[in-house]
């Protein structure tokens, strides 16, 4: 909110808090979510600053102790209880309001991806690590950089207000969202299974993602399932091996693998109705042989899965199974399939949606809030929906005016944020919290 040059800042705080006194309820939740964003706006050089730090400084999923310090020092600073070390490099920050009243979380994830980033910015990452025993650059290439500059911008908002609070925030701060090591535990699943919505016991979690193909000011949700699952799948084939030169000697575990590909396709374009939902089934990766003119004994594959609703996932994983061990056998092979669950469907409780709809077109203006197709990306928040209603959507990152065909997508090394973006989500995860707390107030009397 912008005011006139005449007035300053420190006037219009100070009539806000005289007002907070004598209105109603709805007019006090007016002059605090206007008494927010005049915040948030102030905040904006810090929140820059931090994530411009963050990104010249990306950690991997585990790994984000460097992060996780500047998180839990600043919570501290800000009078927080602070929690460290939750699901390895995980931090929580819990602000006490004024007055008692129910819980509301909102998260952040912190974790770099092992790649080399090629933007010519002064802040862009020159940080080094070894992933799966190969030596990787690290680059915050899907903007969670920016989700922990906004989540410690609204933490520092809110504790501004904290005595108009009726109830309690918990600020999440998550290591892993893109994964752990095979084998490794952790990201949100590890989060609530070490207890991150209890004590205080969570009523309802907020998240917010940068997204780099819409435009600054705007953000956009769905109801019901708006992310993906993402289940990985690998299909070990195993033949005979020969001499490439007497085919007839083996059970070619390579033509077995392409025959199995081919036969893949047919699961989203044959059995899914896709009508009513979108699906994909990638195979990613192709392994097998050491020499051109020897047949090998067997060949892997990988892929991923990606469904909108459990019904549909499900559906696929049967149809792996049965197309790759028939495929197999009629070729004298066999195949060994593994389907290994990530994450489920990123849903938005419906009533909730529709609850705070009204809070998002306050912050971003009606105009700029839209309802988007469900995206077959996911997003691990979902461990978190599974416990508690949740809404999570995204925030406008690129330049006004872009044709978001030519910016580089996430999880590529050209990816990049316009900052200007950064300060409504600052005001929208602030926002978010004190209406849903307001909301939940007994009726005066």
């Amino acid at each position: 909110m912008r005011f006139p040059l005449l007035i300053s800042a420190g006037i219009v705080l100070a009539s806000v808090l005289v007002l907070t006194s004598v209105l109603p309820a709805a007019a006090q939740n007016t002059a605090l979510n206007a008494r927010i964003a005049q915040l948030a706006t102030q905040e904006e050089p810090k929140v820059i600053a931090w994530r411009r730090d963050l990104h010249a400084h990306p950690e991997l999923g585990n790994q984000e102790t460097r992060t996780a310090a500047l998180v839990a020092a600043h919570l501290k600073k800000l009078g927080l209880e602070v929690q460290t070390g939750v699901a390895r490099t995980g931090v929580v920050g819990v602000l006490r309001g004024g007055r008692p009243g129910p819980v509301v979380a909102l998260r952040a994830d912190m974790d770099g991806l092992p790649l080399t980033e090629a933007n010519d910015l002064p802040f862009a990452s020159k940080a080094k690590a070894t992933y799966l025993g190969q030596p990787v650059g690290v680059m915050h290439a899907c903007g969670h950089d920016t989700h922990v500059a906004m989540l410690m911008g609204a933490a520092e908002v809110l504790s501004q207000v904290k005595k108009d609070l009726p109830g309690t925030v918990k600020f999440i701060f998550q290591p892993a969202e893109e994964g752990s090591l095979p084998g490794v535990e952790g990201g949100a699943k590890l989060m609530v299974k070490e207890g991150v919505l209890d004590q205080p016991k969570v009523d309802a979690v907020f998240g917010v993602h940068i997204n780099a193909q819409t435009e600054v000011g705007r953000l956009s949700y769905r109801p019901g399932g708006e992310m993906a699952s993402s289940d990985r799948f690998a299909i070990k084939v195993r033949g005979k091996g020969a001499h490439g030169a007497y085919p007839w000697n083996s059970v070619d575990p390579v033509v077995t693998a392409a025959q199995i590909i081919m036969g893949l396709q047919t699961i989203v374009s044959r059995e899914v109705k896709l009508i009513d939902d979108a699906a994909v089934v990638t195979v990613g990766t192709i392994n097998g042989g050491v020499r051109y003119n020897v047949i090998p004994p067997d060949v892997e594959l990988s892929g991923t899965i990606r469904a909108l609703n459990p019904g549909v996932q499900k559906q696929i994983w049967a149809a792996i199974r049965r197309i790759a061990t028939n495929i197999a056998a009629s070729a004298g092979a066999t195949a060994d399939v593994t389907i290994e669950p990530y994450v489920p469907v990123t849903t938005n409780d419906p009533a909730l949606t529709a609850q705070m709809l009204p809070t998002l077109q306050a912050a971003a203006g009606t105009a700029n809030v839209r309802e988007i197709k469900a995206v077959t990306g996911a997003e691990d928040f979902s461990f978190y929906q599974e416990k508690v209603p949740g809404l999570f959507l995204f925030v406008g990152g690129m330049t006004p005016g872009t044709d978001p065909a030519t910016t580089a997508d996430h999880h590529t090394a050209g990816f990049r944020i316009d900052e200007s973006g950064l300060t409504l989500g600052v005001k929208t995860l602030a926002t978010l919290a004190a209406d849903y707390l307001n909301a939940k107030l007994p009726p005066q009397k």
